[in-house]
């Protein structure tokens, strides 16, 4: 297959993933936005396999088994899980998207030819750049979707976990993040390349353990935008298009979506990020067990205080409802309507 139509192939999936996120914006839409995106996962999966088919019977016994099982682990899991469960399904799949993007890269830094980006010791500056930011940022999202999985499904508490000079840590991490980067893509050292991933492991931990359960659905949606933005990094490595596309929208929707919630649930956007900068705060008042509290305003309350009363009026209307029709059944009097006196003395 020419390079040409590879890519055509490739704009094709790039489409039908923009009509998935557009289905997927609405319920009545869902069923076919999932389709969208089942389908041009197929076509590029078969794009690539034949663009650039393994080498060998023993590279496509490989290829096979690996759809095989990543493919009936993931039916299976989806079948198992239900809805109420999916925010966590959600975050533990994210964490496999980010550890595929470490071992991408680490498979492009030890066998640089098989990607067509040069000769171990001779990687250009570029791809190295690429491949280094693409396993960091795929590193965080690894850890970092653990972390909310298992906040979410009760394994870990729920409550913020605040560590000492956690943001001086958070800080220090950083910049020896950036002192590694720059030193991996000066000397294309392995060692180095190791010492990224393990910071940014740590990184992704300590950036999701101050922010609690209740935030974490604003989390997800950020650590996904992170594996979006870590397979757009690895797809420039490799020439991918399709990576770079899929990538792109991932980690843009992602973003997106972060931020509207933050709104939503009166957030800081940059704090979610950052890792819980003055996200939420604990209750003290010497209570026996400290836990989250949320920041809000008066409309809140009055929301809240709304809401609370159309339900007391409906229960009354029903109670009075049924008062009534007992009250036909038993003497055949007329007997007022109840449900409409009920609410009318709640007015």
């Amino acid at each position: 297959m020419s390079a040409n139509v590879s890519s055509i192939l490739y704009l094709v999936a790039g489409v039908l993933f923009i009509m998935a996120l557009r289905g997927l914006s609405h319920p009545t839409t869902s069923r076919q936005g999932n389709l969208y995106g089942m389908a041009g996962m197929g076509l590029a999966i078969l794009t690539t396999l034949v663009g650039a088919p393994p080498a060998g019977l023993g590279a496509w016994a490989l290829v096979i088994l690996g759809l095989a099982a990543g493919g009936g682990a993931g039916a299976y899991i989806a079948r198992q899980v239900p809805m109420t469960a999916m925010p966590q399904l959600v975050a533990a799949f994210h964490s496999l998207v980010g550890l595929a993007a470490v071992l991408v890269a680490a498979a492009a830094l030890y066998a640089p030819q098989a990607f067509g980006i040069g000769q171990p010791g001779h990687i250009p500056g570029a791809s190295l750049f690429e491949m280094a930011l693409g396993a960091a940022i795929g590193a965080v999202t690894f850890t970092g979707s653990i972390i909310a999985f298992l906040k979410l499904d009760g394994r870990m508490s729920g409550k913020p976990i605040m560590l000492p000079s956690r943001h001086l840590i958070n800080i220090a991490l950083g910049v020896l993040l950036l002192v590694l980067l720059v030193v991996f893509i000066r000397g294309e050292s392995r060692v180095v390349f190791w010492l990224v991933v393990l910071v940014s492991f740590a990184l992704g931990v300590l950036l999701i353990v101050p922010i609690g359960g209740a935030d974490m659905p604003v989390v997800i949606s950020m650590l996904n935008s992170y594996s979006g933005w870590a397979a757009a990094g690895i797809g420039f490595t490799l020439g991918n298009l399709a990576l770079i596309i899929t990538g792109a929208l991932v980690g843009s929707s992602g973003a997106i979506l972060s931020y509207i919630m933050c709104k939503g649930m009166n957030r800081s956007f940059i704090s979610v990020i950052l890792g819980g900068f003055g996200g939420e705060t604990a209750g003290l008042a010497g209570a026996a067990e400290t836990r989250p509290v949320k920041q809000g305003s008066a409309d809140d309350a009055a929301v809240v205080r709304d809401g609370g009363r159309g339900l007391d009026d409906r229960r009354a209307a029903d109670n009075g409802g049924a008062l009534q029709h007992r009250g036909r059944a038993l003497d055949g009097d007329a007997v007022p309507d109840l449900a409409h006196t009920g609410s009318l003395a709640r007015e």
